[in-house]
């Protein structure tokens, strides 16, 4: 199977000139957003961290394969630290937030480019994580407007883009996903001007009056939704952007994972439509959802 290692064995010798920042770039980013930066990449922008330097530092430590969420992402960090392409990205503003009053769960960290061919600045987002108060999040995006998370996600965007210079992307898998649409919908005309593309890989989308807001109108086409071909999780609420179908080698929830998506030398493995089962849950999760009203929701 042709995966996101195969991409990085092909492509890692690559500078961005030699061969653009593509969408398998934007996943790699996303992917390495979950790793736990505490201790070696700085809270704020001015301080660079190389990511081949970090990958290095991060692997002698004794417990690192107890600190990652998957096993994975240790082999990736290993191909990442020894890997041309990416290992001179420099990493800054590393955020990790959790509160339980809010039932709130945050992450982002912002990756720098220094080719200049490569795209100048993107902000990846990450995921749930394994605390029930990512989760009690997720379950609160189906009655709530805007979570705690969402608004975190403009905010530093905002702070991002004060201190940095040049064209932003943006990019998340899961709920991650969801945060980049919604921090580039909802940050402003003048920064969305800077926004090349939004990457959301497999992320839920949103109720319907955050998809008719004006920001989220005028965003809507740069953003870029991949979801495998059984999608659960990404399927959720209303999506107004197009989004690709992509193969997965996994079934059900577990092609979720990143680690399961195929490749194609530099893009994904598109598939034309997804599986029976996917449209039918999509259909009965939005019609059971539809049928009762935010208190509702928020009671079950």
């Amino acid at each position: 199977m042709e995966n996101i290692f195969t991409y990085l064995r092909w492509r890692g010798d690559l500078s961005f000139t030699q061969s653009p920042f593509c969408e398998v770039d934007a996943l790699v980013l996303a992917r390495l957003s979950y790793i736990p930066f505490e201790g070696f990449v700085e809270g704020d922008f001015a301080h660079t961290t190389p990511l081949g330097e970090m990958a290095a530092d991060f692997l002698r430590q004794p417990d690192a394969d107890k600190r990652v969420l998957m096993q994975n992402d240790i082999t990736l960090l290993r191909m990442i630290a020894e890997n041309r392409r990416f290992r001179d990205v420099r990493l800054c503003g590393y955020r990790n937030l959790r509160d339980a009053g809010q039932e709130m769960q945050f992450s982002a960290v912002t990756f720098r480019f220094v080719e200049p061919d490569a795209p100048a600045v993107c902000v990846a987002y990450r995921g749930t994580d394994n605390t029930l108060i990512g989760w009690k999040e997720d379950f609160n995006m189906s009655f709530m407007e805007a979570v705690p998370a969402q608004r975190r996600a403009v905010a530093y965007l905002r702070e991002a883009a004060e201190q940095t210079e040049g064209e932003m992307l943006l990019c998340g898998h899961s709920k991650g996903g969801n945060l980049a649409v919604y921090a580039a919908a909802f940050c402003g005309q003048g920064l969305q001007a800077r926004i090349g593309s939004v990457y959301n890989f497999d992320g839920p989308g949103f109720g319907e009056k955050v998809i008719g807001q004006a920001g989220y109108q005028a965003i809507c086409g740069r953003v870029r939704t991949f979801v495998p071909q059984s999608s659960v999780i990404g399927m959720l609420l209303e999506h107004e952007e197009q989004y690709t179908i992509i193969h997965s080698t996994q079934t059900g929830l577990y092609q979720h994972d990143i680690y399961s998506w195929e490749m194609e030398r530099a893009s994904f493995r598109r598939l034309a439509t997804a599986t029976n089962s996917s449209r039918m849950v999509d259909r009965s999760l939005k019609d059971w959802i539809a049928s009762m009203t935010p208190e509702e929701r928020e009671k079950f």
